[in-house]
This record gives structure tokens, sequence and C-alpha cells, in this order.
């Protein structure tokens, strides 16, 4: 039966049907509460052919790694799976209403918010569609397939230059496109005793085959040939449930962010957040870990006021 319109709320509603969401639901459901699992699909690393550094399944593809957790998780018969999109939830006295694009409602106890971020890319003609291929993120999703070739990094602020720094490891032959920014005198000295060349004019495409980076095209009119781009991308959430709800953000070096304390628990009382949503740095291990806590603490609150594992 399906719960949606139906008394008393399900214990838990799960929003985000990723590795935070799927690991939160699998927790809650192994505490024998009725979860209400929502995945609309849009998943962040879906530009992506493989996923890397998850025990069990490197190499997989997104989409597979997703399906297993899935069968895991639905395994469990106090689950049920609502492949659609909520779009507004309100508080009550009790519990939280939450509605679907289709106009359904349901109600639940506590939620747990992880519907993950947005990555929002420059409108660099050529970059969509190498994202997840051949520009990447992170090289520890994706640097040990992609090592040893040539490999640009794209300057978006600050934090490529730390990215600059790390890519040694996976490449000698490293090139920072400023992209028309400023790179301070003491970071080009630094870049250079790490053999990492500036090039100094804005990119104006990138020139690729279905998805394979050739070149970044600069506005000089020159061009330089590249195998692999990193670009470290602003985010944001994928979803505005926790500014609905006023959740307290904190902004990140990326992009702003749901600020949770030590339980995962958000600002507002029963509403836990995990995963991308909600930290600074980004990994399927670290979405699943959060996903694992929320989980956890979710279905403790449920049962006292209080939490020992609760800092303050």
């Amino acid at each position: 039966m399906s719960p949606f319109d139906a008394t008393p709320p399900v214990d838990a509603a799960v929003i985000g049907g990723s590795f935070a969401g799927l690991t939160a639901a699998l927790y809650l459901a192994r505490a024998r509460c009725t979860v209400a699992l929502f995945d609309d699909g849009l998943t962040r690393n879906r530009f992506a052919t493989a996923g890397h550094g998850f025990l069990g399944m490197d190499g997989r593809s997104p989409e597979e790694m997703r399906a297993a957790g899935r069968r895991d998780v639905l395994a469990y018969p106090t689950v049920t799976l609502h492949e659609e999109r909520v779009i507004s939830v309100c508080s009550g006295e009790e519990s939280f209403r939450l509605q679907t694009a289709t106009g359904r409602t349901l109600a639940a106890r506590r939620l747990v918010l992880a519907c993950g971020m947005r990555d929002l890319l420059p409108e660099l003609d050529g970059l969509a569609a190498c994202w997840g291929r051949t520009v990447l993120q992170c090289p520890y999703c994706h640097g040990y397939e992609m090592a040893d070739r040539p490999t640009g990094i794209l300057f978006t602020g600050a934090p490529s230059l730390h990215q600059a720094r790390i890519l040694g490891d996976w490449s000698d032959d490293l090139v920072l496109f400023a992209n028309g920014h400023e790179i301070a005198a003491e970071d080009r000295a630094d870049l250079a005793a790490r053999g990492i060349d500036v090039v100094e004019p804005e990119v104006a495409r990138l020139e690729q085959r279905d998805g394979r980076l050739v070149a970044l095209h600069l506005a000089d009119g020159s061009k330089v040939a590249r195998d692999v781009l990193y670009m470290v991308s602003e985010a944001e959430p994928a979803c505005d449930l926790a500014r609905q709800l006023g959740c307290a953000h904190e902004d990140g070096p990326f992009g702003p962010y749901v600020a949770v304390d030590d339980v995962q628990m958000t600002s507002v009382p029963g509403i836990y957040a995990a995963g991308d949503l909600a930290r600074i740095g980004y990994s399927a291990t670290w979405a699943a870990a959060d996903g694992a806590r929320a989980g956890a603490f979710c279905h403790q609150s449920l049962r006292v006021d209080a939490n020992p594992y609760a800092k303050g």
C-alpha cells in the first residue's frame, strides 16, 4: 500500500536516492523504521562513466552502483521507493508534510535530506560534453585512469591552486590555465618550482571528440593540446528544501552547504542532512558514511530526546 496521504506518518522520509540517501534508508530499515525513499534520478555523478574508490564497487558505473544499493535497501519490507521529486515540505506539530511534483502528499516524523549538490559549470563550448569523462573534478575518483597524460587545470578560484599542487602524483605534464585571472607572484613561483606552466589568455572553447578532450582553444587564437582537464566547479544544493525549512547554511569554498552537528542533524530539530549537501568535500564514500550516521541518529531521535554522541 502506498503511504501517500495515509496516517499515521512514516517514521522517516529520505529525500535523495544516491549514496547518502540509500545508506540512510538502509540504516533506518535495519532499525525496522517505516521509510519513504524519494529519488528523482538526477544524481550528481550521472555524467561519469565509472566510479572509483568505493570498496567492492571500484570501476563500476554510477548507475550500476546505485542499482546495487537500491536492491539492498528495497529488500527490507518497511522501505517504499518513490521515483519522483519532492518540491515542498512544511513542518507541523508532530510531523513534516511533503508534497511531490505530481501533487501527492505524505507525512513523516523525521526527514533526511540527501538530495546532493548541482555543479555550476562555466558556459564554455565543449565543456559539458566532456564533463565526467575527460573534464574532471576529483583526482581520487578518476586520476588513476587518467594518469601520465597531458593534463590541464582550469583556474576558477583559489581551490584550483590547491588542486594544481597535488596533481603531480598523477601527471608530470601539467598546465594551469589562468583563464584571464590574475595569479599572485608567490603562487606563480610555487607552481614554477613544481614544474607547472601557467597559460594566461582566456579559454574560448574546448575541442573534443565524443567527450574526449583534444585541446583548449584560447582567446588569442592559439591552442594547447591536453587529454585531461581538472576543474573545481562551484556548486549549489540540488533542491531548495533545506531553505524552505529554515535550515542554517554555511559558506564553503565551492558554495553554500547545509550545516549539521555531530549527529548529522540540521539547525531544525527532526531534520537530518547527509552527503554532498552537508559537507565541504565530495566523495561517494564520504556520502555513504554520512548517510549511515544520519540514518542511525535519525532513528535514535525517534526514541530519545537527547543523544550522548552530540556535542554541546
